[in-house]
């Protein structure tokens, strides 16, 4: 008997341990293109902010480390005759290299409620773009306003109350309420630096979160050097003031980057493109055109050389405190706000950033970081950095976090502050597990199936001993 029984209990212990190892062995969190996943190898990153104002104007001064700095954005490349795009929004880094690093900043002067407790979270609403549920183009591009009124492809940034139901994408509130909501400061100002879109003029972007992520009004820092009809540049590099006609793929993708030297095409030195010059393979020219910014979207100005340098970058921005604009928050003199900040580093677009949870800045009153004053010139930055903690945010939208689904939504309605519950690096193992919620929910019922057939197993292959003990039977 003990011969048949130890038989039973082998197979039954090796099939509890194959289901185990079939469920558990592969895991569950690893990147999938095709569902808009990729977990960055490292989920948290420090930034550095120091603030300055002078009564007038007021400066952002801002490092952080990567290991090399990404420039080229968005090429055209000849390629066996054609001009081929290189650069497009990517799933997680893109692999040439060609997408800029950027420095965002949310800024809000108390007119958003539940930005100075929940940051950039607010912001994050349903189906938004490059999640794995994201809404349908065709369905967005429908929609009487974000796609025929805008011209929108694609759910963005949005505040809540811009929808009648925060849980609903497509429910935004009619024009009138949009605009009265506006007029009463109900948006973000969003300063937005880019490496390779403004940086190269001294510029940053200006835009603002609203029911949209907006463009501030007037002229931006980069047009799309793009000429449909005929399926090539508009502009190539003027050859009697630059010596060339385009830069060349090999130094673009070996990152080879001369901050003095020409990496961006510039009105101040581009002509309309040669369709009849003698283009080679391999040939490349931006298809953005950097100029300078008019406007509101205009107002933030590069101070000095904004380079990256061993290992970090360090950039400087400027603006008057209040600019008279509609589309931006104006400081003043003890004046106290509410900040969020993000960095797109390693070739990285769309959601693949790291953001930092809210913190208040104080123009002569106490807060989280303090505004120094110039009584002369610029800024000598003599104060310390304020150091923070950035972190990836995974797929954590606002719907999901006031929902019952959140064991945290009743603290969010009693509106405590989520810097009291979390540090950076619980949210960011959060988010990533947001990602991969259904995947784990169904790996946690296959391994308790799997517990349970090895307990079976064990339990068939111990039975006939079980049989002989009580019947008093020798082995």
């Amino acid at each position: 008997m003990r011969d048949k029984a130890i038989p039973l209990l082998l197979a039954g212990g090796l099939v509890g341990l194959g289901l185990a190892w079939v469920t558990q062995g592969s895991g569950v969190i690893h990147n999938d293109p095709d569902r808009n996943l990729y977990i960055p190898d490292q989920l948290t990153m420090p930034l550095q902010v120091k603030v300055a104002h002078d009564g007038e104007r007021i400066w952002f001064r801002y490092r952080w480390p990567t290991e090399r700095p990404h420039v080229y954005h968005d090429m055209l490349r000849y390629t066996d005759g054609e001009w081929v795009r290189h650069g497009a929004s990517p799933v997680g880094p893109q692999p040439e290299g060609t997408y800029e690093d950027r420095v965002t900043m949310l800024v809000d002067d108390g007119s958003v409620p539940d930005f100075g407790r929940y940051g950039g979270y607010i912001t994050v609403g349903d189906r938004m773009r490059f999640f794995s549920d994201e809404a349908p183009a065709e369905a967005v591009a429908a929609h009487p306003y974000l796609g025929e009124t805008l011209g929108q492809t694609e759910v963005r940034k949005h505040l809540p109350e811009t929808r009648g139901d925060v849980a609903q994408w497509d429910s935004v509130v009619d024009a009138p309420q949009l605009a009265a909501q506006q007029a009463s400061g109900y948006f973000l100002d969003l300063w937005h630096w880019r490496a390779g879109r403004s940086n190269a003029v001294g510029m940053s972007d200006d835009q603002w979160v609203g029911e949209h992520r907006h463009s501030d009004a007037g002229q931006g820092p980069y047009t799309t050097n793009w000429d449909a009809e005929n399926a090539r540049p508009q502009w190539m590099f003027d050859p009697e003031a630059t010596g060339r006609h385009a830069l060349r793929w090999e130094d673009v993708t070996a990152e080879r980057v001369d901050f003095d030297g020409l990496y961006y095409l510039a009105e101040a030195f581009a002509v309309p493109f040669d369709p009849d010059h003698d283009w080679q393979e391999g040939d490349v020219i931006p298809r953005r055109l950097l100029r300078e910014g008019e406007g509101s979207r205009g107002d933030i100005r590069v101070v000095g050389d904004a380079r990256w340098s061993d290992g970090y970058w360090d950039v400087t921005l400027v603006r008057d405190l209040d600019t008279g604009q509609p589309d931006d928050k104006a400081f003043a003199p003890q004046g106290h706000y509410d900040l969020a900040f993000a960095v797109h580093r390693n070739a990285t677009g769309s959601r693949w950033h790291y953001v930092s949870l809210p913190y208040s800045l104080g123009l002569g009153r106490e807060a989280d970081i303090l505004a120094s004053r110039v009584t002369e010139g610029a800024p000598d930055w003599s104060q310390p950095w304020f150091d923070l903690t950035l972190y990836y945010p995974g797929q954590v939208d606002w719907p999901l976090l006031i929902s019952e689904a959140h064991a945290g939504a009743e603290d969010i309605a009693a509106g405590l502050p989520v810097r009291a519950h979390h540090h950076e690096r619980q949210l960011a193992h959060y988010g990533v597990e947001m990602e991969f919620q259904d995947a784990i929910r169904r790996q946690w019922a296959l391994t308790l199936v799997a517990g349970l057939l090895l307990l079976a197993g064990l339990f068939i292959g111990l039975l006939p001993a079980f049989r002989r003990h009580h019947s008093g039977g020798t082995p």
